[in-house]
């Protein structure tokens, strides 16, 4: 089985990532399960998701604590949540930050972090820092 937990803060996308990487392993045949961890939190509250993926039946309905992937999507989040709590000790970590891993005050990070600039890719790209939600579908006006 291979895990996956991100930590992300309201709307930045993290439960939309968590599903859309569900769906991709769904139309690959595989066992898959995304779900969200929060409460009544509103947005820039700090989220969790996480991603479950196997070639069997998935049995386990809890959230991922020993993740053989991490992502970060929030650099603030490294000093305010214990985001690396758990992971495997050959996991990945992805972090979104323009910084290299050396740099984000982390003492000595594993040497399976990984730095991407998303934010700034994203604004590049798309115009804007987080993912936009679009329905696929929309009615039209009548004139």
């Amino acid at each position: 089985m291979f895990r996956v937990r991100i930590h992300g803060r309201g709307c930045q996308g993290a439960v939309t990532a968590a599903e859309l990487l569900s769906v991709a392993a769904f139309m690959e045949d595989r066992y898959t399960q995304a779900f969200p961890k929060f409460g009544s939190e509103r947005t820039g509250a700090p989220v969790v998701a996480f991603r479950r993926v196997d070639d069997r039946p998935i049995q386990v309905r809890k959230p991922v604590m020993r993740p053989d992937v991490l992502i970060v999507q929030d650099p603030t989040l490294l000093h305010q949540v214990d985001v690396f709590a758990g992971p495997r000790p050959d996991g990945a970590v992805l972090i979104n930050s323009p910084r290299p891993a050396t740099e984000l005050g982390l003492g000595d990070p594993t040497d399976h972090a990984l730095t991407v600039p998303a934010t700034a890719l994203a604004l590049r790209h798309f115009g804007r820092p987080v993912p936009i939600r679009r329905p696929a579908w929309r009615p039209r006006r009548a004139h």
